[in-house]
């Protein structure tokens, strides 16, 4: 007696030829290659995370506005800094600052400005351009460099609280004339930096981004923000698959007909002992509907015979004087017959 041959087994075979581009599809999305500028992703937890939802681009010439697109940077409030500060992610601020310049930057420089502020009448750069986000642990952060130059008293902003002990440093300078004290030579001037990091921020009333200012190193030469968005929450990145959608779709649909026909004939053989086309699966179901089919097509075709125009040649001719004739001829001859 045969055994019939087991199904998890004979779904193993099928789809064997077939796993290397599942493999591939598989490792494509685990692992994205080429990804966009202002993009990136964590390995630690499978998201993909796309900042350039947040960048804000500056209007074309003769485009009206969308209740949703903004007409400036985003801004952060510098509370007791006495200075609010403008920024853009991944792109330079939409605002012109060729007009008033940029302290310690010319050129393509001052057009590149991702971050600034203004103190008095002066502008100054806290970070130029970048599209490279990155992790540092498990937070999402974007850092801007080689802004307006930095550490030096004309650049530095006081604090309420410095502004507070200026009156006691005062107070100090007669006592260090008398009692002079060494100080360290001055560092070489360096350039202003912006450290942002992300967190994630799924109200959907809130806006896309809001930006908190958190401090500034006692140089002032480095920024500290956070940012809450939904862009920093992450997402599934499309597939980059060499197969599109419908490719993967066709193959699963071949495999489950490979799995249905060859699975039905080694039932129908092994079990049923069927010979012949009984061997295909649901072979009385495929016959009726072949039948109707063909039944069909007849149906088509004889129709559109009767439509088609006959082509010119010889018409039969009428036989109903032909047949008179005949009829006489056959009167006369039996008469003839009576008579002899």
């Amino acid at each position: 007696m045969r055994h019939p041959v087991p199904t998890s087994l004979l779904a193993l075979v099928l789809l064997h030829p077939y796993s290397p581009i599942l493999a591939a599809s598989s490792s494509e999305s685990s692992e994205p290659k080429d990804l966009k500028p202002c993009t990136i992703y964590n390995p630690s937890n499978g998201n993909f995370y796309d900042l350039n939802t947040i960048t804000v681009h500056p209007l074309e010439n003769h485009k009206k506005a969308h209740k949703d697109d903004r007409i400036e940077s985003w801004h952060a409030r510098g509370w007791d800094y006495g200075t609010n500060f403008t920024m853009n992610f991944c792109a330079p601020v939409i605002e012109d600052l060729s007009k008033d310049g940029v302290e310690g930057l010319k050129g393509d420089a001052a057009r590149n400005v991702s971050a600034f502020y203004r103190s008095g009448d002066k502008t100054y750069s806290i970070g130029r351009v970048s599209t490279e986000p990155l992790f540092r642990g498990r937070k999402l952060t974007l850092n801007y460099t080689d802004g307006s130059p930095c550490g030096s008293e004309p650049t530095r902003l006081t604090t309420r609280r410095e502004k507070d002990h200026d009156k006691d440093d005062k107070d100090s300078d007669s006592d260090d004339v008398k009692h002079p004290k060494s100080h360290p030579s001055k560092p070489s001037p360096g350039r202003k930096s912006t450290l942002i990091s992300f967190l994630c921020d799924r109200d959907s009333l809130a806006p896309k981004a809001h930006i908190s200012f958190i401090g500034a190193s006692p140089d002032q030469c480095t920024y500290f923000f956070e940012a809450r968005s939904m862009a920093a929450c992450g997402g599934v990145i499309a597939a980059q698959q060499s197969l599109g959608p419908g490719g993967v779709f066709g193959v699963i649909a071949l495999i489950a007909m490979a799995v249905y026909l060859l699975g039905g004939i080694a039932y129908q053989r092994t079990v049923m002992h069927q010979r012949g086309w009984r061997q295909l699966p649901n072979y009385t179901l495929w016959a009726g509907i072949f039948g109707f089919l063909n039944d069909v097509f007849i149906i088509l075709t004889s129709s559109c015979a009767r439509i088609m125009p006959r082509r010119r040649g010889y018409n039969q001719l009428p036989t109903s004087g032909r047949g008179r004739r005949d009829d006489e001829a056959n009167g006369l001859i039996d008469s003839y017959e009576e008579e002899y």
